[in-house]
């Protein structure tokens, strides 16, 4: 009988080691191509929030201030011209604006915290979809603020705030969008002694607004920023990464998570309005 022979040592360490290193680098390509995968999808899904946020926003921010007494179909059971007087001359709500309620409105973060927005305007709706029992546009307040890094609104009849009408529907809070780690916003201002065509001249924070309205210096444009977390945790970045918003300083961020700023100016409505009255 012939003899039978198999593989020898030397030969056996070899193919394993080769083996070890052939399945190494088929390791290390399928984790990279799942670390990849999880940063594209990450990434994908933190535009698509940006964009339908700031969609959103556009879309209810560029009526601030609005009040057009030729076009609109307006509720008519309280004085309209102090009303459009009110809404041109007051676009941005300050805290002290409403007697019914004196902290109702825009603020300031301190110390890089999230800013808060109120707005006047006139619409159907406010920002829940609710008409507070009209059937056509009124006096809509809205107020967009972070809490628990979720974006939520709630939408106010501002004749009930004003003190013109009893409350028949009570305020509604929505969620726009989750992982929202900041919102910021700042105020263009015109400068009513040389500018009388609401033109912003200088942005300024919420904390600076009431000062400069006492001298007729109107908000004609809105500047706003914010910053999205990717809903995922296992992103693995190589470093931290830095963003900052506006006047505010840089985040503190992590690396297991993607993120990305989102930033836009809008000019408002009022400014074809400019200050008529200041009733």
């Amino acid at each position: 009988m012939k003899s039978q022979a198999g593989f020898s040592l030397v030969e056996t360490m070899i193919a394993l080691a080769l083996g070890l290193v052939i399945s190494g680098a088929v390791i290390q390509v399928l984790v990279s191509a799942s670390v990849t995968s999880k940063l594209n999808d990450a990434v994908a899904q933190v535009q698509s929030a940006g964009r339908f946020l700031s969609n959103r926003l556009t879309s209810e921010l560029n009526e601030i201030g609005r009040y057009d007494l030729i076009v609109s179909n307006i509720d008519a059971s309280v004085d309209l011209i102090a009303e459009a007087a009110f809404l041109q001359n007051k676009p941005i709500v300050i805290p002290g604006d409403y007697v019914s309620n004196i902290t109702l409105g825009s603020t300031q973060g301190s110390n890089g915290s999230n800013d808060v927005l109120v707005i006047n305007l006139l619409a159907n709706q406010d920002c829940t979809g609710s008409n507070h029992g009209y059937d056509s546009e009124f006096h809509v307040v809205n107020q967009y603020f972070i809490s628990n890094d979720t974006l939520m609104c709630t939408g106010y009849d501002g004749r009930v705030l004003r003190g013109l009408k009893q409350q028949t529907v009570a305020p509604v809070t929505i969620t726009l969008l989750d992982n929202l780690i900041s919102f910021q916003m700042q105020y263009g201002v015109s400068d009513r002694a040389t500018n009388t065509v609401g033109q912003a001249v200088t942005y300024v924070t919420a904390d600076q607004v009431a000062a400069l309205r006492a001298e007729n210096k109107q908000v004609v444009a809105l500047r706003w920023g914010f910053v999205i977390q990717s809903y995922q945790n296992e992103v693995q970045l190589d470093a931290a990464p830095s963003i900052a918003l506006l006047n505010e300083g840089a985040l503190s961020l992590t690396s297991d998570h993607y993120y990305q700023a989102f930033s836009k100016t809008l000019s408002l409505r009022n400014m074809k309005n400019f200050v008529r009255s200041t009733q």
